[in-house]
């Protein structure tokens, strides 16, 4: 068989394994979103695969937008995901730039603490201990002050970092600029690639968390959306949704209600994927060209 053959049958090959592990990965969001969009009734008796809504309805989605809960979980994790990206982003930009600078003091030492923590912590109990004696307990900067940096993002943007020319911040220092100067007006807009696929790694982050929220937060006017979501896929809790509704209605109409649930809070995070996704390989791979 000729190279060039073979080379054609090696791309069909990998174009049809990309093809199921495509269908694999989104028929999940596919048959949530068409099961939204079903008759409760026809839903709950319906068996195997999804391929459209059974019975169209919208009762669902017009349920949970009467739910105030979701608003105040929107209003909660927007703040959440601005806030914390923002500190995020600054935070772990100054520490990359110090760390990826050769003549810093024991720098090789602060990378190697710092890569510890990747593997070991101190664990929940104490972590709560310092959020309670610092007074941050039902407070959403709780859910934000603690987690500023991740050791792998830090990693990632000191790599890049360490990537652009020396001779850009020599030239610089030449001119009289300081480091803020060279942070902000060089190494940054040279480095927006690797800032826009971080931002996203902490933003996905902070708004699929729910974790730390449930154990810091008490009043239920800062839940975040996540929180309302997990009240009411695993405990179930649709009858104040559908309390209009007769027992039997509400048992049907609360599987929808979990379904449309979840689409309102997945369909926000997949409209920033878009916008990211040209910068997303570019800024790994320039995150990973050096160790």
């Amino acid at each position: 068989m000729k190279t060039g053959h073979i080379d054609k049958l090696f791309m069909s090959i990998i174009y049809l394994l990309l093809g199921i592990f495509m269908i694999v990965a989104v028929y999940p969001l596919l048959h949530v979103a068409l099961a939204s969009l079903s008759n409760a009734n026809e839903i709950i008796a319906h068996k195997g695969l999804l391929y459209r809504p059974l019975g169209f309805s919208m009762e669902a989605y017009k349920v949970v937008f009467r739910n105030p809960d979701l608003y105040s979980g929107y209003r909660n994790t927007l703040f959440i995901v601005v806030a914390g990206v923002a500190v995020n982003l600054l935070v772990t930009a100054l520490g990359a730039y110090v760390l990826s600078r050769k003549n810093v003091f024991w720098n090789k030492s602060f990378m190697m603490l710092i890569t510890f923590t990747m593997f070991f912590s101190g664990g929940l109990i104490p972590l709560y201990l310092v959020i309670k004696g610092v007074g941050l307990t039902n407070s959403l900067w709780a859910t934000i002050l603690p987690f500023t940096v991740s050791t792998f993002n830090l990693i990632i943007m000191r790599t890049s970092f360490q990537a652009i020319p020396d001779s850009l911040e020599e030239a610089a220092k030449m001119d009289g600029a300081n480091h803020f100067v060279i942070l902000f007006r060089i190494i940054i807009p040279l480095s927006l690639p690797v800032l826009a696929v971080i931002g996203l790694y902490y933003a996905v982050e902070k708004w699929n968390g729910w974790f730390y929220a449930a154990i810091f937060l008490k009043d239920r006017e800062l839940f975040p959306l996540q929180i309302i979501l997990r009240e009411i896929l695993i405990q179930g809790s649709t009858d104040n949704l559908s309390s209009g509704a007769a027992v039997g209605e509400q048992l049907q109409i609360g599987e929808t209600i979990k379904y449309a649930t979840i689409m309102t809070a997945t369909i926000p995070i997949l409209f920033v994927y878009p916008f990211v996704q040209r910068y997303f390989v570019k800024g790994v791979m320039i995150g990973a060209l050096k160790g």
